[in-house]
């Protein structure tokens, strides 16, 4: 990869741990984008269709697309994990998930993540006093987000088909020895299926997530850098978000499957840059497609993250973010890999960067 093109990769790979770090620094309490990283998607099969899986999800996991869900595994024990790298393997996402049901009416879940960027040189004391530049004081650090996720689902017994689901979830961000932050929230689902239709509607940070950063301004100090101000230790407050969902399986001829999702996220952080954009209310739309065949092979394809780009000379126009999957089910292995392509505008040149996600799963009696 060309020099420039690695360079902007850098940047957008560290923008996207750091991104909501600024304004929590800067005492803001709500920021736009707070705790984005947990809206990255996990999975090989949910990435490979366009993230559309509020009313499909049904293994482990669910316990980050609807809790809901996890009354749908279909054996006892369920295990997923998975590992994508973002911006040409700058950013690692990791990703691990554990499910089991607690009798015919309930189940329980929990959902370990992680997002970060290793190996970033601190160069503020490159210089000695001297004025001579000294390599060995050359220092690295870490920036990466924590997630755990403990989910609980009921079948709501009155209603047939009717199932519910609830995360508390633990988020712990660092930023090497300078900052780090611990957060606390709430999500809630719901998820109806009747016939060859399915329903879905997952609230994220429902009575809203905060996290309180806690900075080491000593830490900041460095003799590149002294005019910089020291951020403060402030909390930063994420609000709710929904996603409504709705899916259908068709049977095909032969022994072909089609199972096709549309899910509507909604966004109360301000205007956005989605396909509705309100001052209260932002909607990004995505839908996804999946083609199996004797529940075995699975092709799958999806689409969304429309956002109006301006190009180098100035025009504006719609993107899409697409994606590719495929999967393999056998003996209770799953395996699943996705492409998604995102791409990045530098000087009037589209260049492209592609993420290949690799997930894991096993179902086990």
């Amino acid at each position: 990869m060309p020099h420039s093109t690695r360079s902007t990769a850098l940047l957008l790979g560290v923008g996207l741990c750091l991104g909501a770090l600024s304004p929590a620094l800067a005492q803001t309490k709500t920021p736009k984008y707070s705790n984005e990283f947990l809206n990255i998607g996990v999975g090989g099969r949910a990435l490979g269709m366009g993230k559309v899986q509020a009313s499909l999800a049904e293994d482990a996991t669910a316990g980050y697309w609807n809790p809901a869900g996890l009354l749908g595994q279909k054996t006892k024990y369920d295990a997923v994990l998975m590992h994508s790298e973002l911006f040409s393997g700058i950013v690692k996402n990791d990703y691990a998930a554990f499910s089991m049901p607690l009798d015919e009416k309930s189940a329980i879940g929990i959902s370990l993540i992680r997002l970060g960027v290793d190996d970033i040189a601190d160069t503020r004391d490159l210089v000695n006093e001297y004025g001579y530049i000294q390599y060995d004081r050359i220092r690295y650090f870490s920036v990466a987000d924590y997630a755990v996720l403990l989910s609980y689902a009921y079948k709501v017994a009155s209603i047939e088909g009717l199932q519910v689901g609830a995360n508390a979830k633990v988020v712990y961000r660092n930023v090497g020895e300078f900052a780090n932050a611990w957060g606390f929230g709430v999500d809630a689902g719901v998820q109806y299926n009747r016939g060859n239709w399915r329903l879905g509607l997952m609230a994220r940070d429902i009575t809203t997530t905060f996290n309180a950063w806690s900075v080491d301004a000593e830490k900041f100090k460095g003799s590149a850098v002294t005019n910089d101000p020291i951020p403060k230790s402030s909390t930063e407050i994420t609000l709710p978000r929904l996603v409504l969902g709705v899916g259908r399986t068709v049977k095909l001829p032969g022994q072909f499957t089609a199972l096709a999702a549309v899910d509507l996220e909604a966004t109360t952080d301000g205007k956005r840059n989605t396909l509705i954009s309100t001052s209260a209310v932002s909607v990004d739309p995505r839908a996804g497609l999946e083609v199996g065949y004797n529940n075995v092979v699975f092709l799958r394809g999806g689409v969304g993250n429309f956002q109006k780009i301006q190009s180098f000379t100035g025009q504006e126009e719609w993107k899409a973010q697409p994606s590719l999957g495929v999967g393999v089910a056998l003996s209770g292995l799953r395996l699943d890999m996705a492409l998604s392509r995102l791409a990045v505008e530098k000087l009037g040149q589209r260049s492209q960067a592609n993420s290949i996600i690799v997930s894991l799963g096993y179902g086990f009696k």
